[in-house]
């Protein structure tokens, strides 16, 4: 009996603890639930994953860009080589100690940065460095300084630099806003594709993405030649390469003196199709005015232009930077303004002896 007794002891004591038990989860709070989690719409979402495209590049839809009306005049001549020396002609650069001219920063071959070195190298800086022998006697007078296409006319207008030469042409279009020397360069525009790409000419490329650097003739190329493409406009030649190697664009159309820098760098690239058009890249001046005459500095250039040539340093400096990749241009012979009688240039005016770079306070 007493054994029964101590089963109904504890069997009674075990229900007795199950209900405190039950009892006891039913006061504790009941744990948060969970939401169902909001999943983005499809606007949301990247409908265009990849890297970003070049800083301030921007894609003109075909078709919603118009051809720049082309003027039908010829382009005008420079300014003849007078006998007078460089004491005579740019007096106050002389008197500065060196030479400011703009170039690019990031045109392989023509006119770029050496990582290396940290040296400013190409075609275009050597042609740089000639004036400077002509004017100086010493080639390394010359301060570079770096210019977007865009900003060309502008860095020579407000005086930051005495002269630009960055593969700028010459077109009776840019005639209204700079002066230029005689062409240093003939070059054709051409299409640059991936040699996997199956493009072979610009007609292939319709419906597609092609590239040019912003405020470049290429653009207007482009809207001409292949209308139904659309059009990567970067801010620099280097990011429409850069572009390509991403698939951000299926072409670049340039002269073929650019496409060499790009060839150079990247053997998986080709030049294809025929050329689009012929242009000439000229060293650009601030246009002669009231307040700076700037034609005794245009002579100083044709001057070292010509001398280049009938010396044979054109010839060795295009060997050495560009005559792998393209072949040789013939220039065209210089073209000169009929100045009979001979125009009367005095000395610059106060205003135009201020340093480029050092404007007066106020201005």
């Amino acid at each position: 009996m007493r054994r029964r007794t101590d089963h109904r002891q504890h069997a009674t004591a075990a229900v007795l603890l199950l209900s405190a038990a039950v009892a006891l989860s039913a006061c504790e709070p009941e744990p948060p639930s969970t939401p169902d989690p909001i999943l983005p719409s499809s606007a949301d979402l990247n409908s265009t994953p990849g890297p970003p495209l070049p800083e301030d590049a921007i894609i003109e839809p075909a078709g919603t860009g118009e051809v720049s009306k082309q003027s039908t005049a010829d382009v005008y001549g420079s300014y003849r080589p007078d006998d007078k020396k460089p004491e005579e002609r740019v007096p106050n650069i002389l008197a500065r100690g060196r030479l400011i001219v703009g170039v690019d920063r990031s045109n392989n071959l023509l006119s770029y940065r050496d990582t290396a070195s940290g040296e400013v190298r190409g075609f275009e800086v050597d042609i740089a460095r000639e004036i400077a022998r002509d004017i100086f006697g010493d080639p390394d007078k010359v301060d570079f300084r770096f210019v977007e296409a865009s900003d060309r006319a502008r860095a020579l207008n407000d005086r930051t630099v005495d002269m630009v030469i960055r593969t700028m042409t010459i077109s009776p279009e840019r005639q209204r806003e700079v002066a230029f020397s005689i062409p240093y360069m003939q070059t054709d525009a051409r299409l640059l594709v991936l040699k996997n790409s199956g493009i072979h000419s610009i007609a292939e490329a319709a419906g597609l993405t092609l590239c040019a650097a912003k405020g470049s003739t290429m653009v207007d190329a482009i809207r001409k030649h292949s209308p139904s493409s659309d059009i990567l406009e970067t801010r620099a030649w280097g990011d429409c390469l850069m572009a390509l190697q991403l698939g951000q664009t299926d072409g670049i159309v340039v002269d073929d003196a650019l496409l060499s820098g790009m060839l150079a760098q990247d053997k998986y690239t080709e030049i294809v199709g025929e050329p689009l058009e012929s242009q000439s890249y000229g060293v650009a001046v601030r246009k002669p005015d009231a307040s700076y005459d700037s034609r005794p500095l245009i002579r100083q250039i044709n001057s070292t232009l010509e001398r280049i040539r009938r010396d044979g340093t054109w010839q060795e400096l295009f060997n050495t930077w560009l005559g792998n990749y393209m072949e040789q241009p013939v220039l065209p012979e210089p073209k000169y303004l009929n100045e009979t009688p001979p125009a009367e240039e005095s000395q610059p005016s106060s205003a135009a002896k201020d340093q480029p770079g050092e404007k007066k306070e106020g201005q």
